[in-house]
């Protein structure tokens, strides 16, 4: 079994999503620990990109935050290594095609692999250009997780067919961000995938707090968060990492709720 499935295997899955070196890379420590203590069941880590295409506002502008600081893709492969020292949940990177190019495709992987990273979202990879990066994380057992959206349709099965991980379903149009309100069938596409392959499907974009994500746990597996933390990174308060603590662990009691 893949180790991102075992993120699933307790029921409904919780998923946030922090970006790497906002403000700093050990504050960035600091939030990924009160995010798995309060009950975080994969953590997606997000590798700054000067130009993050499927970003809103929130995280376009922590990403900026991060570069800004110095943050390199060798500096969160240290980030990670300290990680791995008290942490065994799951954890992927979420970055773009670009930051694999300028390292070298290979390299990067197989550096993730060795560091307990146990595989990859890159949103600027459409599914008929993935094959180079899969071959790699298929060499070194990691898995690439696919992205269906809205829009995909009749490319859902196929996409689902070949998904490994999970299946990242977005749930809105557009880029990364809160929604008011989130008006996709999502439960449609969770079930066109399921048809296509068994596999565990977890909902992102626009969930802005814990009945959104109690609501797209109930149509799916789990719920990505992103924006909404990254929101209280930003504002940088003086007990930051207890916020992230407190507000992760409302979306995973929300998220248990619906089990």
């Amino acid at each position: 079994m893949s180790n991102i499935a075992k993120a699933f295997d307790h029921g409904k899955a919780l998923i946030p999503f922090i970006t790497c070196g906002d403000p700093s890379l050990e504050q960035t420590a600091e939030y990924v620990r009160a995010a798995v203590e309060s009950g975080a069941d994969l953590v997606e880590l997000g590798i700054p990109f000067s130009d993050p295409t499927a970003e809103g506002a929130v995280i376009m502008e922590a990403d900026a935050r991060a570069l800004a600081a110095g943050t390199t893709t060798e500096k969160v492969f240290d980030l990670v290594r300290d990680l791995r020292r008290d942490i065994d949940i799951p954890m992927v990177f979420m970055t773009y095609a670009n930051v694999l190019f300028s390292y070298g495709s290979e390299d990067f992987i197989r550096t993730s692999r060795d560091i307990g990273i146990d595989g990859f979202i890159i949103p600027d990879i459409p599914f008929e250009e993935k094959a180079e990066f899969d071959g790699f994380c298929k060499a070194y057992d990691r898995d690439l997780i696919s992205m269906i959206a809205p829009t995909s349709e009749d490319r859902i099965s196929m996409i689902a067919r070949e998904a490994s991980g999970f299946l990242y379903c977005v749930s809105s149009l557009g880029v990364t961000g809160t929604r008011g309100a989130i008006t996709t069938d999502v439960g449609a596409m969770v079930r066109t995938a399921k048809k296509a392959q068994d596999i565990p499907c977890a909902v992102g974009f626009g969930i802005s707090g814990p009945d959104q994500a109690a609501a797209m746990a109930a149509v799916s597996d789990g719920a990505i968060v992103g924006s909404a933390i990254m929101k209280i990174i930003a504002q940088q308060k003086p007990d930051t990492a207890g916020e992230v603590y407190r507000f992760v662990k409302e979306l995973k009691d929300a998220v248990r709720s619906v089990q």
